[in-house]
């Protein structure tokens, strides 16, 4: 862990602090980090593990290496100036350790899912990034995930909802900087779940059909990210230009050299 790491660790908690939404581009490796970094507007990065995943030919669901993850998230780290939060799954069997490596290779936040474990082996979870955190000396953002939304598609929504304020509640506690709740939510959702939470401190992913970041800056959302969103939409580019030029079409003009 170096000077620099801790300066951005100071830097990335700032940002989650600020009354501002901070929106994260994902990326998964170099080039799109240098890329990003270079969009006027961008403050900070965040890994995404199903794309960095698929980029090395492995499924999403803790399946690629947990070195080769750390190894991906060290390179896209050392690719930017800003600082970098990394997607590291459910902790891949020890997310104290792997969150340890990850500040090594200049890593200053990271989500973690609780994957609807029992609450009390989540908290546990929860509680062990924060100590492995502590013990590296640096302000360390913990975008602690709930799955209640992703897992609970066949419950009562109501019941749902009150399982992923009682469990955002809980990381907070245990020193987690905010809660993160993935899924397609609507605005009386959402708006329930920062009045259960605290306001500036849900994270949200944004999909196609979620609410449009100003709007979730009203609400109280602390900070959106994208997934693998921005691969989908890279790679949606890619086999269309690959389609076109198979077809008999050139290059398009206006294509920029962004490396």
């Amino acid at each position: 862990m170096t000077q620099n790491t801790a300066a951005k660790a100071t830097e990335l908690l700032r940002l989650h602090q600020a009354a501002d939404i901070l929106q994260v581009i994902n990326v998964w490796d170099a080039i799109t980090a240098k890329v990003a970094t270079d969009v006027p507007g961008t403050a900070a990065l965040a890994t995404a593990s199903h794309s960095i995943a698929a980029s090395q030919g492995y499924p999403d669901g803790e399946k690629i290496p947990v070195d080769l993850m750390i190894e991906a998230a060290g390179r896209i780290a050392a690719s930017t100036p800003l600082p970098v939060s990394a997607d590291l799954e459910a902790g891949y069997g020890n997310a104290g350790e792997t969150v340890r490596k990850a500040i090594g290779v200049g890593i200053v936040g990271a989500n973690i899912e609780d994957q609807m474990r029992p609450l009390d082996a989540a908290v546990e979870q929860m509680t062990g990034v924060v100590k492995a955190a502590q013990a590296e000396g640096i302000d360390f953002v913990l975008n602690a995930r709930t799955d209640a939304f992703l897992r609970g598609k066949e419950r009562d929504p109501r019941e749902v909802l009150a399982d992923a304020i009682e469990r955002g509640r809980a990381y907070l506690d245990v020193g987690a900087t905010t809660v993160f709740v993935p899924g397609l939510l609507d605005e009386p959702t959402v708006s329930a779940l920062v009045e259960g939470i605290g306001w500036n401190k849900v994270s949200v992913i944004n999909v196609p059909g979620s609410l449009a970041p100003a709007r979730l800056q009203e609400l109280g959302v602390c900070r959106i990210s994208y997934g693998p969103w921005t691969q989908r939409v890279a790679l949606t580019a890619f086999a269309d230009a690959a389609a076109r030029l198979l077809a008999g079409d050139a290059l398009p003009e206006g294509t920029r050299i962004l490396n």
